[in-house]
């Protein structure tokens, strides 16, 4: 298997990188449209991005000032290979040095059980995001101080 390196990076230096790899998997493999993509958040997020041979970018995710995880996807040649377990292990590093006590996101139902082993649970019922199923989950970091 390949390694792969994670960077924690911001728009302003990786959008080109980071918008590879979201537009494979969300715009162009999921149908996602491009208007739904790009919003806000990037400009105010920190950025994982995850490469391989040294600079190809091959997976990305994001965390928002509030806590939420979002945008995050694997190019499907490295799924299955440890990038999307590294990727969400490092937001949830990340959100808790940030002092957040609890993170949270919106997961496809197809991917609610890779969230719910690293502890997220669903909270609400399913409902439909740029036409693909998605459930809110969250996830409560143990109080450290009891």
């Amino acid at each position: 298997m390949a390694a792969f390196t994670l960077l924690e990076t911001d728009w302003a230096h990786d959008a080109q990188r980071l918008s590879v790899v979201r537009r494979a998997v969300f715009i162009d493999e999921q149908g996602v449209p491009e208007a739904l993509e790009w919003d806000a958040h990037d400009a105010h997020s920190l950025h994982l991005l995850a490469i391989a041979d040294g600079a190809v970018p091959i997976g990305c995710a994001r965390l928002l000032p509030d806590g939420h995880v979002g945008r995050m996807a694997v190019l499907p040649d490295w799924r299955g290979r440890g990038v999307g377990q590294a990727l969400l292990a490092a937001a949830l590093q990340a959100a808790q040095a940030r002092g957040h006590a609890t993170v949270r996101l919106s997961a496809q139902t197809h991917a609610a059980g890779f969230y719910a082993r690293a502890g997220f649970v669903a909270v609400g019922e399913e409902y439909e995001e740029a036409g693909i199923p998605h459930v809110s989950m969250q996830k409560i970091f143990a109080d450290r101080n009891r």
